[in-house]
């Protein structure tokens, strides 16, 4: 089985201006996947990520920086206008793989996946980083090439190549997406 992960859509990641630029393409386009999925009854999760205010969260960059951002309840940890998020489960993690610390694999196993599809900011972090640690619990991944952006486009190429050298990870069209969706 097939599961659709949209990760980190959220208003703060748009505040770069790379993707900020790109935002509404993004929008477009993880709608279009995630309207794709549902039509064929797949599975899809949002996850988001968000912060505590009194630092029990953050990251060793955030306390070493003493700046900490996307605070639960915040504008910023808001997913952004226009992404379809009505009746989808979500999942909040504090890292930048949605592995680390969260019931990500219960939810994959009880729903049978051993595919994942994985879209959203940013390629070059948050996105890799999951889809690196999926490969660690055998679960295949595939990107969604349209519906995922970085503001490091330079780093989210050179990763996505590792990925699919290393770890057979494809990064595929959405018509190639449906036809894989259509198979499963």
């Amino acid at each position: 089985m097939i599961t659709v992960v949209v990760i980190d859509m959220q208003n703060a990641y748009f505040e770069d201006p790379a993707l900020g630029r790109r935002r509404d393409e993004l929008v477009e386009a993880c709608n279009e996947l995630i309207g794709a999925a549902r039509s064929r009854g797949v599975n899809v999760l949002l996850v988001k990520t968000e912060h505590e205010r009194d630092k029990s969260t953050w990251t060793l960059n955030m306390l070493e920086d003493d700046q900490g951002f996307i605070f639960r309840g915040s504008e910023q940890a808001d997913f952004v206008p226009g992404l379809i998020t009505a009746d989808l489960p979500q999942l909040v993690k504090t890292r930048d793989s949605a592995f680390l610390g969260t019931d990500i694999l219960w939810r994959l196993r009880n729903w049978e996946s051993d595919t994942v599809v994985l879209a959203g900011v940013s390629t070059h972090n948050c996105v890799a980083q999951t889809g690196a640690d999926a490969f660690g619990h055998n679960i295949r991944v595939v990107y969604a090439a349209d519906a995922t952006g970085s503001e490091d486009g330079e780093s989210a190429e050179a990763l996505l190549s590792i990925l699919s050298r290393e770890y057979r990870q494809a990064a595929l069209s959405h018509p190639e997406i449906e036809k894989l969706l259509d198979e499963r």
